[in-house]
């Protein structure tokens, strides 16, 4: 799985049947912090055993020691920001080969100092003026459509239009005079013979000087760099990704006059890049981070990975019914195998979700992909080793046989509905610091429901359930790089709705719906027998 996929498959909340309120999180019991193995705990957190890989809602990966060590002893020392840039930047091209290195606060911040040195061309008259680009030169940035993603915010927060194209030809044509550069998010049809090859692209965009920028955030540093190789101007990594480093810090490998433009677009200077400061700890952090990758035994730790879904699968193994298999990585991003655990939900009246969502909402809290079903009637979850840590396999182990071996009722028929929700509600939501008023339009045929909803911008389409006096409502608020979820969970009074909004991986809202109730004044309506003769 892509690190830029949506994370449609990751449980970390348990979702099934109930939504876990926000309110009950911020209310759970703290103390004094207390550092050491339960500092988490001592505050009312609870960690989670990573079983999916490097995503930061959950912290990404967890830092070498060496990162560690780097980090605790760059702290203690005062240092003039862009010396240390300097020297930063000459290390990182001694270690990778690269003309230039840079680190940034984090990957998408690094995006956007690339996209304000292209813009710019480093002349700080214009970076003060960004998002203006009024009587910019440089003011497009061109995008296929399939490297289109929610982390391009980092480019349309600098004020350039995104130009999106479909096919090479279409690219050809949208470079001109305006274009600041290119940005391809690897692997989205950018590798060798594919639609929008990296190298194809370099070849038309290099001649023109139109920098290409290469997104690269969860994939493994190679060295010689095969993006810049391929002709990429500038690659980007995250630093809390599969180098280990620190979770709030990028790294950008490439050409050195584009990349001392974006350290300038970035803290301790001001303008567009102050609010993205990267500190010295996370700096040599990095920079540690990367002197590790260089040494350290790539071979052994994959093999490492491997014991550990070796013990999860010969342990599930011994329940009858179940299935296992290791799925190699392909490809350079995420690059950890993982186990895929299948079983008939009929004969075990529990499926993936369900599993995921018990896994994640009981201590040790254990986050897991999970498919409800893979179109032969099956279901599975799928271990991730990648960022399991010494231990964590006997443990994740015995969750899944615990509940896999457990016997679970099966399924209960849907109570028939109590209410009829059929018509038009006006929605009123109360988000924490605002309120907005929305519209919902429902047709009910027993237990089902489908329908649209009015949002503050668009119209989309709804569907849901029935069940009692209970109603459950989805939609989903999409754009061309991204997407917002929207699951409303109520309870019917009269002509009310009133419940709680599920809104993804932002936090959630309350809702209060009311019946529309149409004011009608009975009358003729004329249809005009000629055009008017005024207006």
């Amino acid at each position: 799985m892509k690190r830029r996929d949506v994370l449609r498959n990751l449980a970390i909340l348990p979702l099934s049947g109930s939504f876990l309120p926000v309110d009950s999180l911020l209310a759970a019991p703290a103390g004094p912090l207390t550092p050491g193995p339960n500092i988490y705990q001592s505050i009312g957190v609870y960690p989670v055993i990573n079983c999916v890989g490097t995503y930061t809602i959950i912290g990404g990966s967890v830092e070498r020691p060496e990162v560690v060590a780097a980090m605790h002893a760059a702290s203690g020392f005062f240092v003039q920001y862009d010396e240390l840039a300097f020297g930063v930047g000459r290390r990182l091209a001694d270690l990778t080969g690269a003309e230039w290195g840079m680190v940034s606060a984090g990957c998408a911040a690094g995006i956007k100092h690339v996209t304000a040195a292209c813009v710019t061309g480093g002349n700080p008259e214009k970076l003060i003026r960004i998002p203006d680009l009024s009587g910019f030169d440089k003011t497009e940035v061109v995008i296929p459509s399939s490297s289109r993603n929610v982390y391009d915010h980092a480019i349309r927060n600098i004020g350039a239009k995104i130009i999106t194209v479909d096919s090479m030809e279409e690219l050809r044509n949208a470079l001109n005079s305006r274009t600041a550069m290119i940005y391809l998010n690897a692997g989205s049809d950018t590798l060798p013979g594919e639609k929008f090859a990296l190298e194809t692209i370099a070849g038309i965009a290099n001649p023109k000087g139109i920098p290409i920028l290469i997104d690269a955030a969860a994939e493994d540093l190679t060295i010689p760099n095969v993006h810049l190789k391929q002709g990429a101007s500038i690659v980007a990594y995250s630093g809390g990704k599969a180098l280990c480093g620190p979770q709030c810090a990028g790294l950008l490998l490439g050409r050195k006059d584009l990349l001392m433009s974006a350290w300038q677009a970035s803290s301790p200077h001001h303008g567009p890049g102050r609010d993205n400061k990267v500190g010295k700890e996370e700096m040599m952090g990095m920079l540690a981070a990367v002197e590790s990758w260089v040494t350290r035994d790539h071979v052994e730790k994959v093999k490492t990975w491997h014991t550990y879904l070796e013990t999860i699968s010969k342990q599930v193994l011994t329940i009858s019914g179940i299935k296992t298999a290791v799925n190699e990585p392909q490809g350079l991003s995420n690059r950890s195998p993982s186990l895929t655990i299948t079983w008939n939900p009929e004969k075990f009246n529990i499926n993936g979700p369900e599993v995921a969502a018990e896994l994640a909402s009981i201590q040790p809290r254990i986050a897991v992909h999970s498919n409800q079903g893979d179109g032969s009637g099956n279901t599975s979850i799928t271990i991730a080793s990648g960022q399991m840590q010494p231990g964590n396999d006997k443990v994740v182990a015995e969750r899944i046989v615990n509940i896999l071996s457990q016997k679970h009722d099966k399924p209960k028929e849907m109570n028939p509905p109590s209410v009829n929700i059929s018509g038009h509600w006006d929605v009123d939501i109360e988000f924490y610091s605002s309120t907005s008023r929305h519209a919902i339009f429902l047709e009910q045929d027993g237990n089902w429901i489908k329908g649209s909803h009015k949002g503050d911008f668009s119209m989309r389409e709804m569907v849901g359930t029935v069940e009692g006096d209970q109603v459950k409502l989805s939609s989903s608020d999409r754009h061309i790089a991204d997407g917002i979820l929207f699951v409303f969970s109520g309870t019917v009074s009269g002509d009310t709705i009133s419940g709680q909004i599920y809104l993804g991986e932002y936090i959630g809202a309350k809702f209060k719906a009311t019946r529309h109730i149409q004011k009608v004044v009975r009358g003729p309506i004329k249809f005009p027998r000629v055009q008017p003769l005024t207006s």
